[in-house]
């Protein structure tokens, strides 16, 4: 004897397609997104190119924006939180635009000997950002400072005022 029929036929049930989500990356501001793509570009062929590109990114708009965390995640085949870690963990990686100079104060021990400390505790008030580094590689002609990069050596208060100026 065969089974009486139901009310619904018995076969599988289709399921509702549902649009997928657009990804992170798609909704970023093409005037972010553009320039960390080229960075990748230049960059996508340097074993552990995250830093390179990193640096590229921070050389072209100034910054690393948090918007460049889900482009670079998608780019590089890496997850949101791996690329926001390595931002994160080194300082010379910045969120927003520095504005001013960037000003490095060397406080190891050749520099601490020789005043490194007063003049990191009077910078602030000279320049506004400053940032305190541990070797600049200048020892021999402490206290050391960086300004966007460049060393110099046997500074004073009133000499990082005449540099800045």
């Amino acid at each position: 004897m065969s089974e009486p029929p139901t009310s619904e036929p018995d076969r599988p049930r289709r399921k509702r397609r549902e649009a997928a989500a657009p990804s992170p990356a798609s909704l970023v501001d093409p005037a972010i997104a553009a320039p960390v793509r080229a960075a990748v570009a230049a960059c996508r062929e340097q074993r552990g190119n995250l830093i390179p590109i990193l640096h590229e990114i921070q050389r072209t708009l100034g910054h690393v924006p948090e918007d460049a965390v889900p482009v670079l995640a998608e780019e590089l085949n890496l997850s949101r939180a791996e690329v926001h870690g390595v931002i994160t963990f080194y300082h010379d990686f910045k969120p927003s635009p520095v504005l001013g100079p960037k000003v490095q104060v060397c406080r190891a021990e050749a520099c601490q000997a020789v005043g490194a400390e007063e003049l990191f505790a009077a910078a602030p008030g000279l320049c506004g950002t400053v940032e305190q580094v541990f070797c600049l590689g200048n020892c021999a002609l402490g206290p050391s400072v960086a300004i966007d990069g460049r060393v110099y050596g046997r500074m004073t208060a009133s000499r990082l005022r005449e540099v800045l100026a």
